[in-house]
């Protein structure tokens, strides 16, 4: 597998498709995710009425069980504990919607999405409801307005996940950092928390079955999701970017290439180097 050198944006060999699972499996699963959305939809009409802690518990519990129904596995490395102190910024690579799901199985946190997400049915309903913030990012006021609550949220203690690419990867490349959405942090002198998402099978190889790039619809991404035969997403929890002294340009170029070293340890199988 090839290793990206410093100067070059790939992580990784093109993926290369496994044997599908049969349909009547997929079928099975698509089925008991569709119950556990339903369910999902349940847990969300009570949130509002639950304390912080309740609403994290139940939020983890459901992406862990969404995870399983959809035979994904879960793997997590790194300096976890420095992602759990109060009013941390997580900061992650971004290749599908599934990445929110993994990291919230992990750790709760509330996500900055786009706009459009808030638009898909029943699920743009229920992360309405567990208060993602949502942003329109044609409309240049709208940075300000998310960064102000940003900031808010972190003075009191919230953990907000942000993916500053801005879009989706393939996973094998590593996009341009975009600092507009991490000047909250550097206005409370708070502490920065990268993320690196790697999706694979039970081999370690890259898995590209959950990347959502294109055109392609929710409904399509979740059943070539639920057709995956082995698909594993691993997580790296890296040692966090104080803030202070930094702009917001220099802490998105730190946390960039600490994301790509951890990509570039995992896809190299270099698993004991990646938090280094």
């Amino acid at each position: 597998m090839a290793i990206m050198n410093p100067t070059s944006h790939s992580c990784e060999t093109p993926y290369q498709a496994p044997q599908l699972i049969s349909t009547p499996t997929a079928c099975f699963r698509g089925c008991r995710i569709a119950l556990h959305i339903i369910y999902g939809m349940l847990l969300a009409a009570a949130i509002p009425v639950l304390n912080k802690s309740t609403q994290q518990r139940i939020v983890q519990y459901w992406s862990r069980k969404f995870l399983d129904l959809l035979n994904v596995g879960l793997e997590t490395y790194g300096c976890y504990h420095n992602a759990t102190a109060q009013g941390r910024l997580l900061v992650a690579n971004h290749i599908s919607w599934l990445d929110a799901v993994s990291m919230n199985a992990v750790l709760p946190a509330y996500f900055v999405a786009k706009s459009e997400v808030g638009d898909w049915p029943v699920l743009g309903w229920i992360f309405h409801r567990i208060n993602t913030l949502f942003i329109k990012r044609d409309i240049r006021q709208e940075t300000a307005r998310i960064n102000g609550q940003i900031k808010g949220m972190l003075e009191q203690g919230d953990r907000i996940a942000v993916f500053p690419e801005g879009t989706t990867t393939d996973g094998t490349q590593l996009g341009h950092f975009h600092s507009s959405l991490l000047q909250g942090p550097v206005d409370i002198g708070s502490t920065i928390c990268p993320v690196a998402i790697r999706y694979h099978d039970g081999t370690g190889k890259a898995n590209g079955d959950a990347a959502f790039v294109e055109d392609m619809t929710f409904v399509g991404s979740l059943w070539k999701i639920l057709c995956s035969p082995s698909l594993h997403v691993t997580l790296v929890y890296l040692p966090g970017i104080p803030c202070t002294g930094k702009n917001r340009r220099m802490l998105a170029s730190e946390a960039r290439e600490a994301i790509h070293t951890a990509l570039t340890n995992l896809s190299s199988g270099h698993a004991s180097h990646i938090a280094e």
